[in-house]
């Protein structure tokens, strides 16, 4: 397993909102990369999985209207 913090944090879609992931997460080739997000609205801490994150507005490279991802139920308070 790999944890990178990310600096700068990304900005992120997921389907509890927008928010900064500072963390991710790397189980290796036989899983999906994770990423935690601190949520702008709420500043909840939660992690999802790669298929569940979207990259955020970016009108400079013509990403206007990203879709917010459809939650599958994975999403998980904090990692420990």
């Amino acid at each position: 397993m790999m944890m990178i913090q990310l600096n700068p944090a990304i900005p992120l879609n997921t389907p509890r909102g927008e928010g900064l992931a500072h963390v991710l997460i790397d189980y290796g080739p036989e899983h999906e990369l994770y990423w935690t997000v601190f949520l702008s609205e709420t500043g909840d801490v939660y992690t999802f999985s790669n298929g569940e994150v979207r990259a955020s507005k970016n009108v400079k490279l013509g990403r206007l209207k990203p879709e917010r991802p459809k939650t599958n139920g994975h999403a998980q308070n904090l990692i420990t």
